[in-house]
């Protein structure tokens, strides 16, 4: 009969394809580096792989290893998210979050899972929206959380990454070869401030354009870009599959690193509006990555 996977082995595997050395992984976790050395080598013992390759610099993990990173990750989180419930005061209340399209299938659904497994009672609302209609809405008192672009620079909100704006381009298309160029644009932001910096990008480049495809939403782009109808201006994060970023030996610039913010209804909030802020903060934290 085999035996069941310990939560400690998974926790501290999790640790060492994080950090990819077993001294910062015991930092980790709380254990010696000959502790995780053993932990590793009875997970690697009840699974019949080997999961990291051992080297002068560290270890780099395997297939069977990358194989299981996902699930060991999910785990741990489940336990921890938990162990939180646990201890937690439970919330009973509601709360209203409005957010960009470019995060609604990325990392909302990562924030939303993790504060549901805590405060399942809370009743959540999305607003689904454009930076300047969420910002409408906060000031309106309709939404309690408001996560939105402003441009790149120093910033009095809370900044929760930079996430730069660029040109995006089909790998199958060489419409960016094209002149003049042909770029997608959304309707709702002329004369604003991406819309500005995009026709300011290209002009200090010589690029001639046209206008080609408009939208009222970035998937407009996307579907715009992926089936090779023009270029767009989209954040690097949501660069989608089969596209690239068009980058300085392409002959063009990041337009703009714009900073994704935070924004709270009330300077004081209240516990539920707390938690989900701290959710979302953590989904949008940078996760390290073995390599």
């Amino acid at each position: 009969m085999q035996q069941p996977l310990e939560s400690d082995l998974l926790r501290t595997f999790v640790a060492v394809a994080e950090t990819c050395n077993f001294t910062k992984a015991g930092e980790t976790v709380g254990r010696t580096q000959s502790a995780v050395s053993m932990q590793i080598k009875k997970l690697e013992d009840l699974l019949g792989e080997a999961l990291f390759e051992r080297g002068s610099r560290g270890v780099v993990i395997t297939a069977p290893g990358a194989r299981l990173l996902d699930n060991a990750r999910r785990i741990v989180a489940l336990l921890d998210d938990m162990a939180a419930a646990i201890r937690l005061p439970v919330l009973d209340g509601a709360v209203r979050i409005g957010i960009s399209e470019e995060y609604v299938n990325t990392t909302l659904p990562r924030a939303l899972g993790s504060f549901a497994a805590i405060h399942p009672g809370v009743e959540v609302t999305v607003h689904q929206g454009v930076s300047s209609t969420n910002l409408a809405a906060l000031d309106a008192g309709e939404i309690d959380i408001a996560v939105v672009f402003e441009p790149g620079g120093r910033s009095r909100n809370e900044v929760l990454m930079v996430d730069p704006t660029v040109w995006v381009t089909s790998d199958q298309h060489g419409i960016h070869e094209r002149r003049p160029l042909p770029i997608a644009n959304y309707t709702y932001m002329k004369g604003g401030w991406c819309d500005a910096l995009a026709a300011e990008n290209l002009k200090k480049r010589g690029i001639p354009s046209r206008v080609s495809y408009i939208s009222r939403t970035s998937s407009g782009l996307v579907a715009a870009v992926t089936s090779g109808l023009a270029i767009a201006a989209l954040s690097r994060s949501s660069i989608p599959p089969g596209c690239r970023e068009l980058t300085a030996a392409d002959g063009f610039d990041v337009i703009d690193y714009s900073n994704v913010v935070l924004r709270l209804r009330s300077r004081n909030p209240d516990r539920i509006i707390e938690s989900m802020s701290n959710a979302i903060r953590e989904a949008f934290r940078p996760k390290e990555t073995s390599g």
